[in-house]
């Protein structure tokens, strides 16, 4: 059985330098999507969406392994885009104004049928927010980014460095990208890898 590492396969986009900014364009990927509002540390609402994208994406991951293409592919890790509606108000002071899409990118083998299939089992296990799960395709294009390791509560001055970049090379547009490589319920918060990524003009 073939198996596909999509973190090394796009390695350009989703294992990036913690040393410097650097520029990449993200084509059109699939993604299951959740939206939702409020601070992720209290929110329920935000943990429902967790546990149905998690859910339908390991259900696809065991489909595509049984399936005619017999591939092992892996769990992609957790993004989130996140935003205010006033974006002068967007800090750590405020989160319950935040809002927020998690998703987890889906390979080319997975199709929409799959998607259904996998939310209708999330269904039957009740599973809180899959009736607000979908799949989609997400472009970004021109993006700067990088790889913040540490707490999120000290992501503020690697989000700087982003935001320093862009306004030099092309300014800023989109929201706020960032993509979890750690899995945070085990490795030390000093340890936390996170990217951070932010589209900007052409």
């Amino acid at each position: 059985m073939e198996t596909i590492d999509y973190k090394k396969t796009l390695k350009h986009l989703y294992q990036p330098s913690a040393k410097e900014v650097i520029e990449v364009v993200v084509p059109p990927m699939n993604f299951l999507m959740v939206d939702g509002s409020g601070d992720p540390n209290t929110s329920l609402e935000y943990q429902q969406a967790i546990e149905a994208l998690y859910g339908t994406a390991y259900a696809i991951k065991f489909m595509v392994k049984k399936g005619p293409t017999a591939l092992d592919i892996g769990v992609m890790p957790l993004e989130g885009l996140w935003w205010a509606d006033d974006m002068t108000t967007f800090s750590t002071e405020a989160k319950s104004d935040w809002k927020w899409t998690m998703m987890i990118m889906q390979p080319p083998v997975v199709t929409a049928d799959m998607v259904t299939a996998a939310i209708n089992a999330g269904k039957k296990k009740g599973l809180s927010a899959i009736s607000r799960l979908r799949f989609e395709s997400f472009e970004e294009g021109r993006c700067a980014q990088i790889l913040h390791i540490g707490p999120f509560s000290a992501e503020g001055p690697t989000v700087a460095r982003v935001h320093e970049y862009i306004d030099v090379h092309g300014g800023r547009r989109g929201k706020h990208h960032e993509i979890y490589l750690s899995d945070i319920r085990k490795a030390d918060p000093a340890k936390w890898k996170t990217i951070i990524r932010q589209p900007m003009g052409s």
